[in-house]
């Protein structure tokens, strides 16, 4: 089962990842977590500064994740695509192009966790973008390509990490 969260920034994907990935359910899985660190160090723009061939560059990372029958990852198309509409630096249409690329790929996914922001403080990791306004943004527009690209099967989860691992367990 392909399986991804979704959602704004610092809602504690990874930590759900990380905790999940250590469950005997998931250990047969291929688990990919942020590379945004990494990916900001090779120069390539992040956040509200990103360009199209960065944004290409986080497509691709989750297209080489669906090659995995079994995945768990903290990133979907769905967040490429809320990035790419929200950078400044990137020209309407190019966002088209890269939106209607990214949507071929979409059916890949069984189920996509939106993951609530909802009563969660921003935390800086020194990578990601503090703005809560930007926050917001993000996901508005993650909330509009849900709805407009609906996946094969969405479910909301919202809470403590524990609280949402009961739900994902729950669900599956």
């Amino acid at each position: 089962m392909r399986i991804g969260l979704c959602g704004t920034v610092s809602i504690g994907k990874t930590t759900l990842i990380k905790a999940l990935s250590e469950l005997p359910e998931f250990k047969d899985y291929f688990v990919s977590t942020e590379r945004s660190k990494y990916l900001r160090d090779l120069g390539i723009p992040l956040n509200t500064d990103s360009s199209v061939r960065g944004q290409f560059i986080f497509m691709a990372e989750r297209a080489q994740e669906l090659i995995h029958d079994n995945l768990l990852t903290d990133r979907t198309i769905w967040d490429v695509c809320a990035f790419t509409m929200s950078a400044k630096s990137i020209k309407w249409r190019g966002k088209q192009l890269l939106i209607e690329a990214a949507t071929t790929l979409m059916p890949y996914y069984d189920i996509v966790f939106y993951i609530s922001p909802e009563g969660l403080e921003i935390e800086d990791n020194g990578v990601r973008e503090t703005d809560p306004k930007y926050r917001d943004q993000i996901d508005f527009a993650i909330k509009g390509l849900l709805n407009e690209f609906k996946p094969t099967k969405l479910v909301e989860i919202k809470g403590t990490t524990e609280e949402r691992i009961f739900e994902i367990m729950k669900y599956l």
